[in-house]
């Protein structure tokens, strides 16, 4: 994990331990979505879109040198809450440090499983497969 990774994980870990309950954790959530880079919306295409989501996501791709960035909405407050802690944990990352992040334990610690609706899980683990099948890929 790169040191940049590192400071997004543990702000992101820290403030949901802040918050008492899912209420005020579904606000930051929305809060980090409404902070996402805006989305050309040329971009927002079929191609762009990611299937297995009940809401319209779309991501976009793109390197410099060997780091991943991306650009990525969604049509619903609390995913785009979802695309955000995805964006600030992967977005300017080597393919290794994308690659060898435990994204699956991260989301556990925040509790995510045990408070997102399947349709919602699903999504969210259809997101982290199209950007690790991108990096593998590209990188």
């Amino acid at each position: 994990m790169t040191a940049t990774q590192q400071e997004q994980v543990e702000e992101i870990r820290e403030t949901f331990a802040f918050f008492d309950d899912w209420e005020d954790r579904y606000r930051y959530l929305m809060e980090m979505g409404r902070e996402l880079p805006p989305m050309n919306e040329i971009d927002k295409t079929e191609e762009n879109r990611i299937q297995g989501c009940q809401s319209q996501v779309w991501l976009v791709p793109r390197t410099d040198g060997d780091l991943l960035f991306f650009d990525a909405d969604s049509d619903s407050a609390i995913v785009k809450g979802l695309v955000a802690i995805l964006w600030r944990v992967y977005s300017g990352q080597s393919a290794n440090a994308v690659l060898s992040f435990d994204i699956e334990g991260f989301l556990k610690q925040l509790d995510l499983e045990e408070h997102l609706s399947m349709n919602r899980r699903n999504g969210l683990y259809s997101m982290i497969q199209k950007i690790k099948s991108l990096v593998e890929r590209c990188g």
